[in-house]
């Protein structure tokens, strides 16, 4: 979601933040904008659309050394110019950005704010207009600052100019995330390291509550009641190529291509020095001292994390449930007396997972989470972390990052049961190793999926998936790949569960594509395609070799049945892609969606 980036230093601050902002534009966002400051006093530029907007809006002749910048999602009033960031207060001294949702931000305005005339709908310009009363008041703008955070009741993070100060960046977090730069002779804000890989690799990890007085020599981090905290700075470990597209015209596309090099990244870093699957012994200590899993994610980690269901169950013979995240957090379930949370998400920043794991801890449960960031905020607060190894994940309809979690769940079932001492009856290392090469053989093979996209997708207003067991699951996946980047509104269903009302909304034309890969549903699956194509659907049947019929519109390789899900998806990905692209969506950045979602 909404995206900072900040530049305290000797350079040229403009192109800085510009050039931060772009790579933070995978995110999700409706308006951009940026503060910089000289002696003159604090320049806003923001316009509602895209960086290239912004871009052409900056006054180029101002100098500047110090500034802000941010990419806003709305959640308070439209996408407009005077919602976007930065915000003012009425006296045009302090200048704000802000991620996250301050929830008594009316209560705020009723109690201290009445005499203020508001330029926006937002909640973000109470906490700007606060500090500057605060300071009219009598306050210093540190103690103001630290006043008002005490205030707030919710997430946010924060970055804060001073006309009156062009020596300093006040910054906050709750919630949220945010992260400090290090640099030589300089220092930097950013929301996520990839906005400032260009200029550093040297960040510090912001807790909540936690204020931090940036200037371009020092930084001070400190806790709400004034104490001055202690951290060493961690070397961001992303390559900057890794975040370019190269000759791809999406990173979407990209990011399917990087599938198999992916699953052998994986299958490497999981094994020891005998070639054997390895996880550390406290998180297969945790597995087996478990009587009950419970998965919470949201969206395609939440798909992710039916099938990891299945992984494990088989594999260890320990049960699984799978929660939504948002729902969980405010009705949690009457839980086993030994159970293990894990949290699946891309960025380990997800807020409703987040919830769920303040939650979690309180109540001492083990917890573990699978995420693509290392130190990000679950990998950090949970007891133990498995990475994906799946690179940085631009585009905001994830693909590379599903099969990967997928990847992690099954080493995480196998590895568990061989120590429960499960039989497991196949080589896991040597299965994946084929399941790489069947995603190879089908991302060569783009032409079949641009076809299937054209046939079937390219006027429809709908359309449907269906499978059964772990298909169901993947069409859960592929219904919302397709949904999220060409707005086509598809729906996944168990095959079964057709006739229980489904079925009604078969006309004639209607898209489904089915899948078949499991062999015990298979004849089902089938006899719910032609009750379909009784009332006029046109079926798309995906199938597994050695289960397909003629009448199947493609084959995908032969892999174990248990991991099919890692190779099923892939034909949904590129029909999905390959609808948007023909229907001139915006690929990599689909409408009111956001990469990381950081508000709940």
């Amino acid at each position: 979601m909404c995206g900072i980036v900040g530049y305290i230093g000797n350079a040229d601050t403009k192109e800085i933040l510009l050039k931060g902002l772009e790579k933070l534009e995978y995110r999700g966002y409706d308006s951009a904008g940026i503060a910089v400051q000289n002696e003159e006093g604090i320049h806003v530029f923001k316009e509602k659309g895209r960086i290239a907007d912004l871009r052409a809006v900056v006054d180029s002749s101002v100098e500047s050394h110090t500034g802000i910048g941010h990419t806003r999602w709305a959640t308070h009033g439209v996408p407009s110019h005077d919602n976007a960031h930065p915000h003012q207060s009425t006296s045009g001294r302090f200048t704000i950005v802000h991620n996250g949702v301050i929830e008594n931000y009316s209560q705020l305005k009723r109690e201290y704010l009445t005499e203020v005339n508001f330029v926006s709908e937002t909640d973000t310009e109470v906490i700007v207009q606060l500090i500057d009363k605060l300071v009219s008041e009598g306050n210093d703008v540190e103690e103001a600052f630290r006043q008002t955070l005490m205030l707030l009741k919710g997430s946010y993070a924060i970055a804060l100019l001073d006309a009156e100060n062009e020596e300093t960046i006040f910054v906050a977090k709750n919630k949220s995330p945010l992260l400090v730069g290090l640099g030589e002779g300089f220092n930097v804000v950013a929301s996520d390291a990839m906005a400032m890989i260009q200029v550093t690799d040297q960040f510090v990890e912001l807790m909540d509550k936690e204020m931090v007085i940036v200037s371009k020599e020092k930084v001070e981090i400190q806790n709400l009641i004034g104490e001055v905290m202690e951290r060493a700075p961690y070397t961001a470990e992303i390559d900057s190529s890794d975040i370019e597209k190269g000759t791809y015209p999406h990173y979407m596309l990209k990011e399917i291509d990087e599938q198999p090099l992916v699953m052998r990244k994986i299958i490497q870093a999981y094994q020891d020095e005998n070639g054997e699957l390895h996880i550390d012994q406290p998180i297969v200590g945790a597995m087996k001292e478990a009587d009950r899993i419970y998965i919470v994610a949201c969206g395609t980690s939440y798909h992710a994390g039916l099938v990891g269901k299945q992984f494990i169950e088989k594999s260890a013979n320990i049960p699984v449930e799978v929660h939504v995240a948002s729902e969980f957090s405010y009705n949690m379930p009457l839980l086993s007396e030994k159970p293990l949370f894990i949290f699946i998400s891309q960025s380990g920043e997800t807020a409703d997972s987040r919830a769920v794991l303040v939650k979690v801890k309180e109540l001492g449960h083990q917890s573990l989470t699978i995420t693509n960031v290392a130190g990000s905020t679950l990998s950090r607060e949970a007891d133990h972390t498995l990475l994906l190894h799946a690179g940085p994940e631009i585009a905001v309809a994830s693909t590379k990052a599903y099969t990967a979690q997928l990847a992690v769940l099954s080493i995480l079932g196998h590895t568990a049961g061989k120590a429960i001492g499960v039989q497991q009856g196949f080589d896991l290392v040597h299965d994946l190793g084929i399941v790489a090469t069947a995603m190879e053989a089908l991302c060569d093979t783009k032409e079949e999926f641009e076809a299937i996209a054209k046939e079937y997708l390219a006027t429809t207003r709908n359309c449907f998936f269906i499978g059964r067991s772990m298909d169901y699951f993947v069409g859960l996946e592929g219904a919302l790949k397709l949904k999220e980047i060409s707005y086509i509104q598809a729906e996944g269903f168990a095959g079964g569960e057709l006739k229980h009302g489904t079925i009604a909304l078969i006309e004639e034309g209607t898209p489904i594509i089915a899948l078949a890969t499991q062999e015990e549903v298979n004849l089902g699956i089938r006899g719910n395609v032609k009750e379909v194509v009784a009332r006029g659907a046109n079926p798309c049947i995906v199938s597994m070799k050695g289960l397909e019929d003629e009448e199947d519109r493609f084959v995908i390789p032969e892999v174990n049945p248990l991991l099919t899900p890692l190779i099923s998806v892939i034909p949904l990905q590129l029909i999905s892609y390959y609808a948007a692209l023909h229907r001139d969506c915006d690929v990599d950045k689909p409408r009111n969606l956001a990469k990381s979602v950081t508000v709940e």
